[in-house]
């Protein structure tokens, strides 16, 4: 019998190679999906903030960051209130590209989900999202 964490590593990885057979063709390396949906949904953010939602190191992010507006998906500019800090928005570009994002997220958990009904797919985020709660300590 498998353990949590095997399933959950499994469900993850499974994901993630969905994702990422319909993100390459696009041009996007890994990092990019999530921070594109992250800028999408919450706006012009810091790089920190980004870092930390998306859990990836601030140095990494700065990296990925420098590709993404080399392409054309992002800009970055400080503010004249916080020249430390920089801010983060989608381009056009950007936009466009987080709206198919959309549709390869929706179709990954599709293919992931199939078989579940609604009210287990709302119980399975609900203990994940709690899951993940308890790691944070909140």
């Amino acid at each position: 019998m498998h353990s949590l964490h095997h399933v959950l590593m499994k469900t993850y990885l499974q994901m993630k190679r969905l994702v990422s057979a319909q993100a390459m063709p696009l041009g996007l390396s890994p990092g990019q999906p999530k921070i594109l949906e992250f800028l999408a949904e919450y706006g012009e953010h810091e790089q920190k903030d980004i870092a930390e939602y998306c859990d990836i190191e601030p140095a990494t992010v700065g990296n990925i960051l420098l590709r993404m507006e080399a392409s054309g998906l992002i800009n970055r500019r400080n503010r004249p209130n916080n020249r430390r800090s920089l801010y983060v928005s989608l381009t056009p570009k950007g936009e466009e590209m987080a709206q198919i994002l959309r549709d390869v997220f929706a179709t990954a958990e599709a293919q992931i989900t199939a078989g579940l009904t609604e009210e287990e797919r709302n119980t399975l985020f609900r203990l994940l999202s709690k899951c993940l709660q308890n790691r944070k300590g909140n």
